[in-house]
């Protein structure tokens, strides 16, 4: 299965964290780190989660939907021109729900590869998925495994 991805327990915590905050409402943001090495033999090509930018979730119904912030997206991608992270992929949570993408996840969603990180709950669990072109989940979606790292948890 080629494409993995770190992430350490105290950042997965911190996304849970806030999904728990609202549980309402879907929170959202973006996942910012190193991408996995394409030319990488499958079991290296592990990519990092190092950190995540929370934004506010502008979608006008957000108990059931999400649409990042437009300004918190155009300044990640300015930081990352600018030598900054790269944009992983995006992170929402399900409210209630599981943390596999729904129907409306998968319409939403472009097959670029980018990862979604699902946070679903209570209780609150986590998956971590890639928009890609005749996916496994609603024909968008395959699962990625997500190495937790030992640390500790976010404050």
């Amino acid at each position: 299965m080629g494409v993995k991805l770190r992430i350490s327990r105290g950042l997965l915590d911190g996304i849970v964290a806030l999904a728990s905050k609202t549980p309402g409402e879907e929170v959202c943001g973006l996942l910012l780190g190193l991408p996995p090495l394409a030319a990488a033999a499958p079991a290296t090509a592990a990519g990092t989660i190092e950190s995540f930018l929370p934004a506010t979730n502008v979608a006008p119904d957000r108990a059931r939907h999400f649409e990042i912030d437009p300004a918190t997206l155009i300044r990640a991608h300015r930081a990352e021109r600018d030598g900054g992270p790269a944009i992983l992929g995006c992170f929402h949570s399900h409210p209630g729900g599981d943390p596999t993408p729904s129907a409306e996840d998968a319409a939403q969603a472009e097959a670029n590869g980018a990862l979604w990180l699902i946070c679903a709950g209570p209780p609150w669990t986590a998956s971590l998925w890639k928009a890609v072109t005749n996916g496994a989940v609603h024909g968008r979606f395959d699962p990625v495994p997500m190495i937790v790292d030992p640390g500790p948890s976010a404050p």
